[in-house]
């Protein structure tokens, strides 16, 4: 019996045994298609307040999911079964996936037999239920491998190494920041994934995702402020920082003495004003991450355009309903663009999604017109357009949901100082803060870390507690400069569905110029 689950456990044998019982469990009778995916987790993390270590932990996990559709009186349904499994249930783990592919089956035939009772019984509001049909995408019918990229493994990284690197921080931003700051936190972690997917296609995928990430928050006065640095790869990070094209971050003790000297300066600048009228407003990369994730990605995940969201995550203004949407429609400036790339580097990156469609690059808004969404091999058949590979659960246990990879401002061409330099009176917003964010996304308020007056060209006043507001289409209609400054930032938890799956993400973007509403917090 295993003490422990790593991912060395999941085996290229194990792997083909696991297809080989999908698909011969897949012949009961209206199954119409079957997937199964599988996920090991090891991390290490710690934790420090005030300079001192709180908790630490060196933790495993794997899960299994499996979702089954099914005809039953002429209609096709989904079943889904998922489940945690222990290190002492290993040894038997073909038998409980066979077990669960026999609950989902269940589960699947019954919800065809009451979707097809309900468009008898329900009349016109019956003949709304649509089966669940896929689309063949032409999946990769030889096993795909793709490992991990990191200098320093995850799994060699040892406890104790982890407690070291969130105490250091910890006590370096406790000790620099005496006399001035209330509270400091400091975590650190460390993980190594690997995640195996397979369907009755044929279809065998198999991904490792490295991933380590540093947290600071730290409170001055009536200020708090936090930020991550992160990156799929190793604890190297923690050491070195990132220098890459689209990431940059210095090594995380630098990082976190940044986060303490803005907190510090920031609770000794007066508290930013409200305008009562749109002015001009210049965003840096980091603020456009916030708005970008909000304003575009979440709008553009087609379950949330579809209404299969709405209860736990709100609609979408650029879907009404199948024959009125924004797509075709002028909804920015012809110098903004944006897209979703799990391709790209960072949170956002991998090569299959969780239905083992190929990842690829979305086009959101191209010159100011809306052009698409993301989408799942179902929601393409109700929407149309082929599948773009845009179908995650953060857990096999999960359902999986239409999740961002990278969702992104494109890059423009010019200087973000030239931006700035042309304003005769505006401001500026550094960093971004917390969202405020109309049911479905119309409009939104977005508070920055940091608001400077713009006044002739050059920032003068610092102010605390400030942001903007503005609608959604207006703001982007507004657009008049786009930066060169193209960067990648990690969003450390994005929650959607019910049950709540926390995600992990990248997105980013240019410095961006347009008008709104400076919002104070007075």
């Amino acid at each position: 019996m295993a003490e422990r689950l790593t991912i060395d456990m999941l085996t290229p044998q194990l792997e083909a045994n696991i297809t080989s019982v999908l698909m011969k469990e897949v012949r009961y009778p209206g199954i119409v298609f079957t997937d199964l995916r599988l996920q090991i987790t090891q991390k290490k993390e710690a934790v420090a307040e005030n300079g001192a270590l709180r908790g630490a932990g060196d933790d495993y996990g794997m899960s299994v999911g499996v979702r089954i559709i099914a005809t039953a009186n002429g209609i096709c349904a989904p079943g889904y079964d998922g489940r945690p499994i222990g290190a002492e249930e290993f040894e038997n783990l073909l038998s409980i996936i066979r077990e669960m592919i026999a609950v989902a089956n269940v589960r699947a035939r019954t919800n065809a037999c009451e979707k097809a009772t309900a468009k008898i019984h329900f009349g016109a509001l019956g003949s709304l239920l649509w089966g669940t049909r896929l689309y063949h995408p032409g999946w990769p019918m030889q096993p795909v491998r793709i490992s991990a990229e990191y200098s320093q493994d995850p799994a060699n990284y040892s406890l104790e190494q982890i407690k070291k690197t969130a105490s250091d921080v910890a006590y370096l931003v406790a000790e620099n920041g005496k006399g001035n700051i209330n509270y400091s936190f400091v975590s650190a972690l460390t993980s190594i994934t690997r995640e195996f997917y397979a369907n009755s296609f044929g279809v065998s995928i198999e991904q490792d995702f490295a991933l380590s990430q540093g947290l600071v928050y730290a409170a001055a006065g009536d200020v708090g402020i936090y930020d991550i640095i992160g990156h799929q790869c190793g604890p190297e990070i923690f050491d070195n920082g990132i220098n890459e094209p689209l990431i940059k971050f210095p090594p995380f003790s630098s990082f976190a003495l940044n986060i303490l000297k803005d907190a510090v300066e920031l609770s000794k600048a007066p508290v930013c004003p409200t305008t009562d009228k749109d002015v001009v407003v210049v965003s840096d990369p980091h603020y456009n991450t916030l708005l970008v994730h909000e304003i575009v990605g979440h709008p553009t995940e087609l379950d949330r355009g579809l209404k299969m969201e709405t209860a736990y995550a709100g609609r979408t203004w650029l879907l009404k309903n199948l024959n009125e949407t924004m797509v075709g429609r002028q909804i920015g400036s012809p110098l903004l663009n944006a897209y979703s790339d799990p391709l790209l580097p960072g949170y956002g990156h991998y090569l299959y999604d969780h239905e083992g469609v190929p990842a690829r690059r979305v086009d959101h808004i191209v010159n100011g017109v809306f052009v698409g969404f993301m989408n799942s091999l179902q929601t393409s058949t109700i929407f149309g357009g082929e599948p773009n590979g845009h179908f995650k659960a953060i857990d096999p246990q999960y359902v999986p949901l239409i999740r961002m990879s990278s969702t992104v401002f494109a890059q423009g061409e010019t200087d973000p100082q030239k931006l700035i330099s042309e304003v005769k009176d505006g401001y500026y917003l550094q960093g971004h803060s917390i969202p405020s964010i109309a049911e479905s996304r119309e409009n939104f308020r977005i508070s920055a870390r940091k608001v400077y007056k713009i006044e002739n060209g050059k920032l003068t006043t610092l102010y605390r507690k400030g942001g903007m507001s503005a609608d959604s289409r207006y703001y982007f209609m507004a657009v008049d400069g786009v930066g060169n400054d193209f960067l990648i930032y990690p969003i450390a938890n994005c929650g959607k569905g019910q049950p709540m799956q926390p995600k992990k993400l990248g997105n980013g973007g240019p410095t961006l110029r347009s008008r709104a509403k400076i919002t104070g917090g007075a």
